[in-house]
């Protein structure tokens, strides 16, 4: 018997957050637990191995015996709700990588059976069908046209290795899986240029029925072999010369089916001939077809450079890759800090990008090209909506009691602010529920939003937020809270000796040097250690690109006029903030504080914690006496589980760099 391996990655939905310490069982089908682990902090479990058949199998297309294992994965963990019998197929001398979405638990009653509508969820389609555009996500429709299923969606990049890895096996040469993904690639992209189900009345962009579409089943597990061929040609598709639609790349498996279209197991013997996977093509295509790369990502913010990121780069692209690799982190605190996101690719950014890369099973090189970049952009625009759930959530008013206000589409009002900002908040863990633009307006997308939370939990689907649809809102949301950490902030950088410098006199602006500058750059990154969305600059004297950067970060924050210009005013309030943080930071006292120390250091960690539990009721409070006895251990150890740190009750300078950030933030 040969081995393959397995790893589990566990995360909330749209990978917002890895989930920590899940427990994870291997089960043969037989039922028997064959290997048990749990997963680390950036909710990946340890490569496992695991018995196979012999690779040779997946190799004859006349073999009557299954050239894979099957193994079934039961994962649990503590507030998310646990999932059973998800099956993963291990192939020799291969990795299978099974990605699984928890969701937290709801403490209520389990929501109705529902019958699930053809139509839940809308299709964006492209700006116009004149271009080809590589959609971020496309809506798989769980059966045949003419059947009711339900529709979810799902990351263009995703929904292509789940259907290679449904469609093909991962042994086979380079070339025929390459030949057989651009098939794949094209398909899709035929269906979504040419609208095929939207113009006849449906709202999907595919189907998962073999009988008309592509092989694509709901939670399978991803091989590496496959997922590292995607990354590189996800956007790269078939065409024919001097005609601008993708190509309709038909395919069958050339054994017990045959087509016109490309044959799978065919391509195989091509590759073992030694052909390319553009010359496998052509042996079914028309001679004149070729390969078409677009960044044209519908919707898509900002596209990949042109040239890969390595050591020595520099400019806006290394600077955005570290500020996001920066946000990453505090999800996958695995991935060590960028501590100066200047715009220069040092050895610091290469560590960052390499844990990256192998959180997110990537090539390992510290190289920043299109696969590590797009992999960058999808888990930065992820966490990102988790970033704000406790500010936001404070700043729009969450309480305890839901709103009595019945909403429906066409309300107006901070009301409906609320329910837009819980929408967003319970997407990134609720993938069926799409994420909303709060703009406070119940507009088409808000409803369809409400819809499709209806549906998940159980409740009557009319686009109406009334008192039931409130209630399971908070309580939805108040599960994420259960689960999620707040964003750690970084240690503090040394703030501006007191008092704070003056205005210069003149306003200070891009192209300007000399001392003031330097100044202005000095409490900018007094100011930036505590406020995450301001970017820490080079303390140079020189007003530059990355000065002004962080100027009109800085004024969109605190409601100033965002024209990078530091006048009085920008001025002013930028010396008043970096004044008083520096005033109520203590530095460590510099010996660890344990049970039995005394003195104003533990005072003013007893008045710290008392600040971090005003902020999370599920602290405690202590008495500010300057004596370190069990009732502030239990506090330390507290936060220290709250926060993910070492639980030892003592105060280390860690402990106390996060709770110095967590009581001044």
């Amino acid at each position: 018997m040969a081995n393959g391996t397995l790893r589990v990655d566990v995360t909330t939905g749209q990978e917002s957050l890895p989930v920590t310490s899940a427990s994870i069982s291997v089960r043969d089908t037989a039922g028997r637990i064959v290997r048990q682990t749990t997963t680390n902090a950036n909710g990946a479990s340890e490569t496992l191995s695991l018995n196979a058949p012999d690779r040779n199998l997946s190799l004859n297309p006349n073999s009557a015996i299954l050239p894979y294992a099957e193994y079934l994965i039961d994962v649990t963990a503590d507030g998310f709700a646990p999932i059973y019998n998800r099956e993963v197929q291990i192939f020799d001398g291969e990795t299978s990588v099974l990605a699984v979405a928890m969701e937290p638990s709801v403490p209520s009653h389990p929501p109705a059976q529902t019958v699930f509508a053809a139509h839940a969820i809308p299709v964006q389609a492209p700006a116009t069908t004149s271009q080809v555009v590589i959609p971020e996500t496309v809506v798989v429709h769980l059966g045949a046209p003419s059947t009711v299923a339900r529709n979810i969606r799902v990351p263009f990049i995703d929904y292509i290795k789940n259907v290679a890895s449904s469609e093909i096996y991962p042994t086979w040469p380079l070339a025929a899986l390459e030949a057989n993904i651009y098939c794949q690639i094209s398909f899709v992209l035929n269906r979504v240029y040419t609208e095929w189900y939207p113009i006849r009345g449906y709202e999907y962009t595919i189907t998962n029925s073999t009988a008309y579409d592509q092989f694509f089943v709901e939670g399978r597990n991803i091989f590496s072999t496959i997922s590292t061929i995607v990354d590189r040609i996800f956007n790269t598709y078939i065409r024919r010369k001097g005609y601008r639609e993708p190509f309709f790349a038909s395919f069958c498996n050339g054994t017990t089916t045959t087509c016109a279209g490309l044959s799978q197991w065919g391509s195989v013997d091509l590759a073992k001939q030694g052909k390319s996977a553009i010359e496998i093509l052509r042996s079914y295509f028309p001679p004149d077809v070729e390969l078409v790369t677009t960044n044209n990502v519908q919707s898509s913010y900002e596209s990949y450079p042109g040239t890969p990121l390595t050591l020595g780069s520099s400019g806006p692209a290394v600077r955005d890759v570290q500020n996001r690799l920066n946000r990453i982190r505090v999800n996958y605190p695995l991935i060590p800090v960028i501590a100066n996101p200047n715009g220069t690719f040092g050895a610091a950014t290469q560590a960052a990008v390499t844990s990256f890369q192998q959180i997110f099973n990537l090539t390992a090189d510290g190289i920043v090209g299109r696969a590590t970049w797009n992999k960058i952009m999808q888990i930065n625009a992820s966490v990102r909506h988790l970033s704000a759930l406790d500010s936001e959530g404070e700043r729009m008013g969450i309480g305890t009691t839901p709103p009595t206000v019945v909403l429906k589409e066409g309300s107006r009002g901070s009301d409906v602010l609320e329910l837009q900002f819980i929408l967003d908040s319970i997407s990134a863990f609720y993938p069926p529920v799409p994420n909303v633009s709060q703009t406070s307006v119940f507009d088409a997308s808000t409803k369809a939003a409400v819809l499709a939370f209806q549906q998940k939990f159980g409740l009557t689907r009319d686009g109406v937020v009334g008192p039931a649809t409130w209630q399971k809102l908070y309580e939805a949301y108040n599960a994420i809270a259960t689960v999620t950490p707040p964003a750690p902030t970084p240690a503090p950088t040394p703030p501006p000796s007191s008092p704070a410098p003056a205005y210069p006199g003149t306003p200070l602006r891009e192209g300007a040097r000399g001392e003031s500058v330097q100044a202005l750059q000095h409490m900018i990154n007094a100011v930036a250690a505590s406020f995450p969305s301001i970017p820490h600059v080079s303390e140079d004297g020189v007003f530059g690109p990355d000065t002004k950067a962080a100027i009109l970060a800085f004024q969109r924050q605190f409601g100033l006029t965002p024209d990078g210009v530091v006048g009085p005013a920008t001025w002013n309030e930028m010396a008043s903030l970096a004044q008083s943080l520096a005033a109520q930071s203590a530095p460590y006292p510099g010996a660890p504080l344990s049970e039995g120390t005394r003195g104003e250091s533990v005072r003013t960690l007893q008045h710290y914690l008392n600040r971090a539990a005003a902020k999370f009721p599920s602290l405690p409070q202590v008495s500010e006496d300057g004596v370190y006895g069990p009732g502030t251990k239990a506090a330390v150890s507290a936060f220290q589980r709250r926060f993910g740190l070492t639980t030892d009750g003592v105060v280390g300078p860690v402990t106390w760099s996060y709770l110095s950030n967590i009581a001044n933030s």
